[in-house]
């Protein structure tokens, strides 16, 4: 088998810049954790760097091809291919230690991705990955950008996240239609938030259902408890608060 071909329905888009590569690899900080799950290695462009790094290297594919293609030509990987889907893959089963994630996410399930390591933030210590830029730019937006969304938050309240660089469509197999990004990841040092979690969430939602409103009347179907307390930020629109501010008015919600 001497090339694995790109399936759409898989969202695969094979990276052919080795360079790009190398450098999605020497992103990783290999700080805090012994053990690297790549998502979706294709044809191994990203593995192969991976490989001889100080660390015990795990892949995870969910297109047979692509697990045929790296058994025979990654034998270094031994035992260390999983053939499944991420999104299923019953992490803390797997792994009993931290794990840091990498990978040319496929576009479709990358939010899923991040969604899925929210949920194993203490498993995860860090992820570097390739995104759709819009993505990419959403995850790491700042409070008072345009861009700034759910995700953004959702994420910043437990990584600390970096954008590395772009990377444009020509450098993939087939390319895609969008320019991409690769950022990372970085575990903090908040445990839990300052506030309920359920109740975090649902504040963070409703808020950003009605962006363009102000938060007093985005948040209307909502029971203030400490209005005087919930006052500094009622009169501000979602996109303008941090994480802290958030954590802040959700505890002034019933």
């Amino acid at each position: 088998m001497s090339k694995v071909k790109a399936k759409k329905y898989l969202g695969q888009h094979f990276l052919n810049d080795l360079g790009i590569a190398r450098d999605i690899a020497q992103s990783l900080s290999l700080k805090n954790y012994s053990k690297v799950l790549e998502i979706g290695p294709g044809m191994g462009a990203l593995t192969q760097f991976l490989i001889p790094l100080n660390t015990e290297i795990f892949v995870i594919e969910i297109d047979k091809e692509s697990v045929s293609f790296l058994k025979k030509n990654y034998p270094e990987l031994d035992n260390h291919i999983v053939e499944g889907d991420f999104l299923q893959l019953p992490l803390k089963e797997f792994f009993k230690e931290p794990i840091a994630i990498i990978g040319n996410f496929p576009y479709n399930i990358s939010s899923q991705i991040l969604f899925k390591a929210i949920d194993h933030k203490d498993l995860i210590p860090e992820i570097v990955g390739m995104f759709q830029k819009e993505v990419a730019e959403r995850v790491v937006s700042p409070p008072g950008s345009k861009k700034y969304g759910i995700i953004s938050i959702l994420l910043q309240c437990f990584y600390d996240v970096e954008y590395l660089f772009t990377v444009d469509e020509t450098v993939f197999d087939p390319p895609p239609k969008v320019k991409s990004a690769v950022i990372r990841l970085r575990r903090n040092n908040r445990d839990k938030l300052d506030c309920d979690e359920k109740k975090f969430l649902k504040v963070v939602k409703t808020s950003f259902s009605q962006r363009r409103k102000t938060l007093r009347n985005a948040l209307k179907s909502l029971k203030l408890v400490d209005e005087i307390s919930a006052d500094r930020y009622l009169s501000l629109r979602a996109e303008q608060l941090s994480v802290e501010d958030f954590m802040n008015l959700t505890n002034c919600f019933e």
